[in-house]
């Protein structure tokens, strides 16, 4: 029994429970390695209609859709029509933000890496038309610069909005035709969808989510995110199959399965360079290539990405040394387990690496003077407070706004120390214990940003 084969066996035998125990609807896993790959699917895509989830079910890939933009992107680069050290300006000059310097000087490789350092989460729905990017790029003129371009790294959906932008204007065509065309034909996918209208031509996942914390999960109202935000994976759906095989590429040197040269070589190393070092965030690994994100991992080096639209969590990744891929796809529930179990087991099975565990928070955690730490954080998505009690509890209050405020309650939740000036939520959310990072400094010896994967500015001591 060959090595993928008995990996097969054990998904059949393990992944059914593994969803049952941990409230996830349906999920399908594949896994690449050395060219072959194996799938595998279990659950339901829809607990309304129960219909099952197989191998060839498309689920959203969600922010995995990054590292197809800027694939799309260094395309450009190898045909000579696009300058990562470029201002975006020399390629959109209409491009405007709050910051008139700022958006004059930021360049595309900022927006690759998350340093470009403008609030980015604007999920603004421009409508349905192939004009939707262009739209959206268009309305922020009034974004807030939250520190100077490539200062440091802060999550910027917004950012690859703009990039997707830049490609559409190179190519003269829509974000979703530059997928189809320059990667789903010669990668030879044949079940992947950029919008509804395509994905309904499969059985596809609905997220699902829980009406309140504890609650099983339920089938969302909406399917996806606006069409607005394709560029940063708000509608790209796929089966794991055709994602690991996007994946196979990447590990192949930009190589297609059927030896067509979809990147260069040079370019696909290129990303998986270290750019930009991260706070201690866990799931989000150690730091920032060009789009793809890096972890330092017992074992040899591993590369991925993480994806969340509505209901639906996605994880990607890749051991370049070892020609692995694996994929994760989930509509709902805790979906972490899932992955920690799943991709873990599979890496460990097939390259030795030891997937580093997300963090949980210490029971003997000592209480701590917060004064560093308390005040107000805001972004467009968010009013965040963090406050200590007589007890010397730390908590943090968040508080969704514009289209978050209909998805999601303010909620309010205890931090404990974990390392420095990183806090861990005491109780998971989701699944997760999400790390709390507090960085800079507002001249006062207060903290500047509260970091988890975006650094939300201080608004007021």
């Amino acid at each position: 029994m060959s090595k993928l084969t008995e990996l097969a066996a054990w998904l059949e035998s393990r992944l059914p429970a593994l969803l049952a125990e941990h409230h996830v609807p349906g999920a399908a896993v594949a896994v690449y390695a050395g060219g072959e790959i194996i799938d595998h699917a279990a659950g339901v895509l829809n607990k309304g209609t129960g219909v099952e989830a197989d191998a060839d079910s498309l689920f959203q890939i969600g922010s995995i859709t990054k590292i197809w933009t800027t694939t799309l992107a260094l395309q450009l680069v190898d045909e000579g029509t696009l300058d990562l050290d470029a201002p975006i300006r020399k390629y959109l000059p209409e491009f405007k933000l709050g910051d008139e310097d700022a958006a004059a000087r930021i360049t595309v490789r900022q927006l690759m890496c998350h340093t470009a350092g403008f609030e980015g989460d604007i999920f603004t729905d421009t409508g349905r038309g192939d004009d939707c990017v262009e739209k959206l790029v268009a309305t922020l003129g009034d974004v807030p610069q939250l520190f100077a371009p490539g200062e440091m790294f802060s999550y910027n959906n917004a950012g690859f909005c703009v990039l997707g932008r830049v490609v559409e204007v190179l190519r003269g065509k829509s974000y979703n035709d530059c997928l189809a065309e320059h990667l789903f034909v010669p990668l030879g996918l044949t079940h992947a969808a950029a919008s509804p209208y395509e994905a309904i031509r499969f059985r596809a996942a609905l997220g699902h989510v829980a009406p309140e914390p504890g609650a099983e999960p339920e089938p969302a109202g909406i399917w996806a995110l606006a069409p607005s935000n394709a560029p940063a994976g708000s509608m790209l759906a796929m089966r794991p199959r055709d994602l690991v095989t996007f994946a196979g590429m990447h590990l192949r040197d930009g190589e297609g399965p059927d030896g067509t040269r979809v990147l260069s070589a040079e370019n696909a190393r290129a990303m998986r360079e270290r750019v930009v070092e991260l706070p201690d965030l866990g799931l989000m690994g150690d730091a920032w290539g060009l789009g793809w994100s890096l972890f330092d991992w017992a074992g040899g080096e591993v590369v991925g990405h993480d994806g969340g639209t509505i209901g639906q969590s996605s994880f990607l990744r890749l051991a370049p040394g070892h020609d692995v891929a694996v994929a994760l796809l989930t509509n709902g529930g805790d979906p972490i387990p899932v992955y920690t179990e799943v991709v873990g087991h599979l890496l460990k099975e097939l390259t030795g690496i030891e997937l580093a565990v997300p963090p949980v928070p210490a029971a003997d955690a000592p209480r701590i003077d917060a004064t560093r730490y308390v005040g107000e954080y805001a972004s467009s998505v968010a009013d965040i407070t963090v406050s200590q009690d007589d007890d010397g509890r730390v908590w943090v209050e968040r508080v969704p706004k514009g289209i978050f405020a209909e998805l999601a309650k303010p909620e309010k939740s205890e931090l404990v120390a974990m390392n420095g000036d990183t806090l861990i939520l005491a109780e998971p959310m989701q699944g997760m214990y999400l790390p709390h990072a507090f960085v800079g400094d507002d001249g006062t010896g207060r903290a500047l940003y509260l970091h988890t994967g975006r650094a939300d500015r201080r608004v007021s001591a």
